[in-house]
């Protein structure tokens, strides 16, 4: 009851968030009963909804948990990586997005695997990319699971286990019952919220600490003057592998890219690429200093994934209806990540992983996909229950894994009409396999090992490329074609 009186504040703010998911939710379940509108919200959404919803989608706990507490061990070189997901997210939205919209709505495809089987007339393509999707979305969602369970811990006072298990039900209701739809219009509501959130959260911290300024005093202390150097607490070259491949996710998670094929038309990515790399600047720069800036409010804090959750749970830091405000700010975070990464993983382990066995119908795909949403989500919070590492280790490993399978496919299957499921598969393949041989030989303590991987799946890619005639596929020549003749224009593919 004490509690209830003290944080009424973050009681009303979860009611009004709870009640807005469940108008979403079923104004979702009417409107998503085919393929379509389930997976994809009938390609009907606007520029600036969808460069919410891309921002919203991408900073989760990793961010405001993860990335956050990490400059408190990382220091002042950390801040290269806002710099690199800042200039990743322009680059999608102008190296991937025109294409990809194009594409997929040639194709009529829902999925990336989806994509990617069609574009290099490859059925086995689409259950290998379905497995590497439903695997790093697993990873991910247990990073989240991990965040938004330290968070609930600490401010609601509860176990561990049930803080994931709040998680769990809040998440899963109405992902698997509003699909696409849901998630996006959920998205702009969460989005605003974490944008005023981080923002709260930067001006508090440093309020607490001294100033803006008063991260100078570090300078001065035996314990932290080490902060300041460039390999303060790992070596530069890795932190950089880190910063790539976290950023790399934003050109190439199929959670971010699944919002380029909700877009109506070409002009909507005029829009939606300002909404969607300031909203991301905003977010990233005030929450990346906050760990440096901990360092003067928080002593021998050795897991820091629990600076954040502290912070705010210190009333010298935020008042208590400032940190009502926070707590709701960052669920709203980590929701707007897992429901975007169930919905993904839902929607290729029924349309690509199981229907690459077995034909599905539509009413029979979108029931595949809700099953798949509960059971995903039911095993990752039961792993995050004793997670494998911290949020950003695990985060980072999932970065790294679809920046090696989807780079090239990818990215290079947009651009280039050469390549073909040879090239394809084996590019993944020997991605996958230089990440792991790298990691057990233990080589990512001085180069990470994105470098290594990404080169050699590149490479093996351009090399089988050059060597193979592209895919026999007219209309694949004609949607290349279409797209460079309908380049700057707002028509859409018909």
């Amino acid at each position: 009851m004490d509690w209830l009186v003290q944080h009424w504040f973050a009681v009303i703010l979860f009611a009004g968030y709870a009640t807005l998911l469940i108008i979403h939710a079923r104004a979702g379940f009417k409107t998503s009963d085919t393929v379509d509108e389930y997976f994809v919200g009938g390609r009907r959404f606007g520029g600036a909804v969808i460069g919410v919803s891309f921002f919203a989608t991408f900073a989760s706990t990793n961010s405001y948990i993860g990335h956050a507490g990490k400059g408190y061990s990382y220091g002042a070189p950390w801040l290269v990586f806002p710099v690199f997901i800042v200039l990743a997210t322009w680059l999608s939205w102008r190296l991937v997005g025109p294409r990809l919209r194009y594409f997929t709505t040639a194709l009529e495809s829902v999925t990336v695997p989806d994509f990617l089987a069609v574009r290099f007339a490859s059925p086995s393509l689409r259950a290998l990319t379905g497995l590497v999707v439903a695997f790093s979305s697993l990873l991910y969602l247990i990073a989240i699971f991990k965040g938004a369970g330290n968070l609930f811990q600490v401010f609601l006072d509860i176990p561990y286990r049930s803080a994931v298990a709040l998680t769990l039900v809040i998440v899963m209701a109405y992902t698997s019952v509003g699909g696409f739809f849901s998630v996006v219009r959920t998205d702009v509501v969460q989005g605003i919220l974490m944008v005023v959130g981080s923002m709260l959260i930067f001006g508090f911290v440093t309020h607490a600490a001294g100033g803006i300024a008063s991260v100078a005093t570090l300078f001065d202390r035996p314990d932290t003057e080490h902060l300041f150097s460039l390999n303060a607490e790992l070596p530069f070259a890795v932190l950089i592998g880190i910063a790539m491949a976290g950023s790399l996710k934003l050109l190439v998670d199929p959670r971010q890219l699944s919002r380029f094929y909700g877009l109506k038309d070409a002009r909507s990515l005029r829009a939606g690429i300002w909404i969607a790399a300031i909203g991301i600047l905003l977010i990233q720069f005030s929450l990346f200093p906050v760990g440096l800036y901990a360092r003067m409010l928080l002593e021998g804090v050795s897991d820091t994934d629990l600076v954040v959750p502290m912070l705010v749970n210190d009333v010298n830091v935020f008042p208590i209806i400032v940190a009502d405000f926070l707590v709701v700010a960052i669920t709203a975070a980590a929701m707007s990540s897992m429901d975007s990464v169930l919905l993904v993983a839902g929607s290729v382990l029924s349309r690509d992983v199981v229907g690459s066995f077995r034909e599905l119908a539509g009413s029979e795909s979108v029931r595949w996909s809700r099953w798949g949403i509960v059971g995903i989500a039911l095993a990752a919070a039961l792993i995050a229950l004793n997670p494998p590492g911290g949020i950003v280790e695990i985060t980072i490993f999932s970065g790294s894994l679809y920046a090696v399978c989807f780079v090239p496919t990818v990215i290079l299957g947009l651009h280039w009409e050469r390549g073909d499921s040879v090239s394809a598969v084996m590019s993944i393949l020997v991605g996958i396999t230089t990440l792991g041989v790298w990691l057990a030989l233990g080589f990512d303590s001085f180069v990470h090992e994105v470098f290594p991987a990404l080169a050699a799946s590149i490479s093996v890619y351009v090399v089988m490329a050059l060597s193979r005639p592209p895919v026999d596929d007219p209309k694949i020549g004609e949607i290349f074609s279409g797209f460079l003749s309908d380049e700057g224009s707002d028509d859409d593919v018909t």
